[in-house]
């Protein structure tokens, strides 16, 4: 048996060695949360307690792995009988016992992301297909996303669809119908998807008493990892589990760090924990092996702007050089950008490996700027939050229409136009395509020496491309469009030509994509971002230069990180920026002018999950101005570095 008093520190010991039937651990940022729920799945076990008596729940199967890995390495024991793994799977383990009790027949299937898009499809040309030719229906996948929302919220689809996709509301009918047969088929092909497998666990626990008791007596402790996360389904599940008489109940997390509302997570669970189980013991673990002292400093007045939490401070386990956060207001965001590469230029030069920097941001459309200097500047770089800037979809839907006013023979991007268009697929988009190009180098034949159109599209398009008549209003819309892009034969300036493209793809763009807002903010930047650029062909050989840099040959060890907040949650690096600091970027404008104290606070833990990512030193950054164009927008700096005692930073002007 382990001296665990001699393994762990105080605190630690004390929640790994509790006898209370109920416990709740504030395991603070860096404060060894997973070995403190490692240590005492050992000590359960050195107890005499039965590793098929234990239910470990996590939120990633990876999670479950490691402390599975580390409980044998700590006991020698069989850890794999033990009951471990993220909600869904264990839901999928108890239900293939017992899901006869719910209507369904043994073996039935889980459907995958592209299981459920296939089916959604389906349901959408069904239900959809003889809608006006000039409605737009929202994609598949949208459809999914509001209804999964729903469900891990516990809301109507009704009110989400109100509150989050009110542009849609003119569908409600027709989507109530979808949903209803979308489940309909689901049972009829003996199938649940990710969330049926939550919901149908906590129909098994509500309604066969006989089942709940039975698992109750079973699982003597139900240890649940990050319960900051945990949605209202998951909640629920955990409280009859771990309902029996003689059921342990031991909830990890922090509250400080509930970051994930927007997918269903509800902070008031650990908040509200002693309420819900009002014999529960609270163990707080704040002792920080991460960050030096001036970095906790900073972390704790950030959070102390929170009326609801469940108050703590982090305290340093380390001591060494107090090199103070700097706070680095620029001009503007190409300056901060262009400041920030020199920066981890001279860094590296001194011997601080890529690896151990990260740069992050609260919306993707923040590392435009850093992506482009990064690149110049030969710093290599992978991002963890998604594609490079000018990878992503929507940018390229927008870029289209700009690399085909400069190159009528572009088929690649006059294809991606016609996707666009309701009821083109392929096959259509290759006819079009065809009669576009014949009709363009008819044109070109009478007109040698130029390549851009100095004639509306209008009139060398219109006769000769012939559309079906379900196609002829888009198709008409668009000429129009390309039109105004270059009226009296001269193109706008990219920033403008940006806004109008934008503005013509909204109800493609919006009833194709979820998070449709965030993709819009992303348009928004790259029109600021260009008004400098001196010509369209100049900004378009910028893109696709930046675009194909090829960083798949660089070590690991090279690469610095560009990632959003709350991708890199769980994360560390020696040096950490945060950039866009500016009050309307983070917090973000909306969450302020809603209002809202539950979405500020939010905000405020989403700050404090940042800078608790930095080991050594950490830089804060904003611009003044956002843009370079003309309608560059002033930015004042963030509430989290204007509330922040001033002793506690260092203040670089560039």
């Amino acid at each position: 048996m382990h001296n665990y008093a001699a393994e762990l520190n105080p605190q630690q010991y004390a929640a790994v060695t509790t006898t209370a039937q109920q416990a709740l651990v504030i395991a603070g940022a860096g404060s060894g949360k997973t070995r403190t729920l490692t240590y005492r799945v050992a000590w359960l076990l050195d107890q005499g307690v039965a590793p098929w008596r234990i239910l470990l729940l996590t939120f990633t199967n990876k999670a479950a792995r490691e402390m599975l890995e580390r409980v044998t390495a700590l006991t020698g024991a069989d850890a794999g009988q033990l009951w471990s793994g993220t909600f869904h799977s264990v839901a999928n383990r108890l239900l293939r016992q017992h899901a006869g009790r719910l209507g369904y027949l043994p073996g039935f299937t889980i459907f995958d992301s592209d299981d459920q898009r296939a089916l959604m499809k389906n349901l959408v040309k069904q239900f959809a297909g003889k809608m006006s030719k000039a409605e737009r229906f929202p994609k598949p996948e949208l459809l999914l996303s509001l209804h999964s929302l729903a469900v891990n919220t516990a809301t109507d689809w009704h009110r989400v669809l109100s509150t989050e996709y009110p542009y849609l509301e003119r569908h409600e009918d027709i989507i109530g119908k979808i949903y209803d047969e979308y489940a309909a088929r689901k049972r009829a092909l003996n199938a649940m998807d990710f969330d049926d497998l939550l919901t149908n666990l906590l129909r098994l626990l509500q309604e066969h008493a006989d089942i709940r008791t039975a698992l109750q007596q079973r699982f003597l402790h139900v240890l649940v990892d990050e319960y900051q996360d945990t949605n209202t389904p998951q909640d629920e599940i955990v409280r009859l589990l771990a309902g029996g008489t003689g059921s342990c109940l031991m909830a990890v997390g922090d509250d400080a760090q509930s970051i994930y509302s927007w997918r269903g997570a509800d902070v008031q669970h650990i908040l509200h924990f002693q309420e819900t189980y009002p014999q529960a013991q609270i163990y707080r673990i704040t002792t920080n092996y991460r960050s030096l002292p001036p970095i906790l400093e900073l972390s704790n007045a950030a959070i102390a702007q929170n009326e609801n939490q469940i108050i703590k401070e982090l305290e340093p386990a380390r001591s060494g050089a107090h090199f103070k956060p700097v706070v680095v207001p620029a001009p503007d965001n190409r300056t901060e950008a262009v400041w920030l590469a020199h920066r981890i230029d001279e860094l590296m030069a001194g011997g601080v490996p890529g690896r151990d920097i990260a740069v992050l941001y609260r919306a993707h459309f923040h590392s435009m700027d850093v992506q482009m200097e990064l690149t110049r500047a030969h710093i290599p770089f992978r991002i963890t939050s998604g594609l490079r800037f000018f990878e992503q979809a929507h940018v390229k839907d927008v870029v289209a229409f700009l690399r085909l006013l400069c190159n009528p023979r572009d088929e690649i991007a006059f294809r991606r136009i016609a996707g666009t268009f309701p009821r083109v697929g392929d096959a259509t988009a290759g006819r079009i395509w065809s009669q576009w190009l014949a009709a363009y180098d008819n044109w070109a034949a009478a007109h040698p020496g130029e390549t851009a159109l100095s004639e509306p599209h209008t009139a060398v398009f219109e006769p000769a491309v012939k559309v079906a008549p379900a196609v002829r209003p888009h198709w008409a819309a668009f000429l129009s469009l390309m039109d105004s892009l270059h009226p009296s034969g001269h193109s706008l300036l990219p920033a403008e030509l940006v806004h109008t493209v934008h503005a013509y793809l909204v109800p493609y763009l919006s009833h194709t994509y979820d998070n449709y807002e965030e993709r819009a903010e992303d348009l928004a930047q790259l029109a600021r971002n260009v008004g400098q650029e001196e010509s369209l062909d100049e900004f378009l050989a910028q893109i696709a230069l930046l675009s194909e840099v090829d960083t798949a040959t660089v070590e690991d060890d090279d690469c610095v990180t560009l990632s959003t907040i709350h991708q890199a949650k769980g994360l560390e690096w020696k040096v950490v920026f945060i950039i866009f600091l500016g009050e309307g970027q983070f917090p973000h404008r909306r969450v302020i002018e809603s209002g809202s104290t539950d979405e500020i606070e939010e905000e405020t833990r989403l700050f404090y999950v940042a800078v608790t990512r930095a080991q050594d030193q950490l830089y804060l950054s904003f611009p003044r101005y956002n843009g370079r164009s003309y309608d560059a927008q002033f930015s004042p700096p963030s509430r989290f570095l204007t509330t922040l005692p001033q002793e506690l930073i260092q203040l670089w002007n560039i």
